[in-house]
């Protein structure tokens, strides 16, 4: 006849001990609501990080195109160098284009590639003037949130 040793707890000594089914299935429904939660503020958090790239690409190709400026006593002719093209350079979030190029004006506009940005574009005037494009008429708040 086969005898079990009993501990203090009550339990055999020998016994299986493991997850009941219920217990991982709460286990994997906390998992769940807490990545539901999570994942919406990290993608916000990645697409900030963006922008604040896009805005250094935008402020960057300004002191470009104003040492330009200073050397040819125009803008009218001026391009961006290849480096400018897309930021950040090792993920290309954002294309910058000069635009609306005169004389003495230029537009600088960083638009986001393949992605639905709450900003849109930012724009950047050759007089500092700060812009976007999302909403269609922002006020002064929107666009210092864009650009913050």
């Amino acid at each position: 006849m086969k005898h079990h040793q009993i501990t203090k707890r009550g339990e055999k000594v020998g016994s299986n001990s493991g997850f009941t089914l219920i217990e991982v299935m709460i286990v994997v429904a906390i998992v769940g609501i807490l990545v539901a939660i999570a994942l919406p503020s990290y993608r916000t958090y990645v697409q900030r990080g963006d922008r604040a790239a896009a805005r250094a690409g935008l402020l960057e190709a300004q002191q470009f195109m104003e040492r330009y400026y200073s050397v040819n006593n125009t803008f009218a002719s001026a391009t961006l160098p290849a480096r400018f093209a897309t930021v950040p350079a090792n993920a290309a979030k954002y294309s910058i284009a000069v635009g609306n190029l005169a004389a003495n004006t230029f537009t600088l506009t960083a638009t986001p590639i393949g992605t639905v940005e709450k900003c849109g574009n930012l724009t950047l005037k050759h007089t500092g003037e700060k812009g976007v494009s999302v909403p269609s008429s922002p006020t002064a708040s929107d666009i210092a949130e864009c650009w913050r």
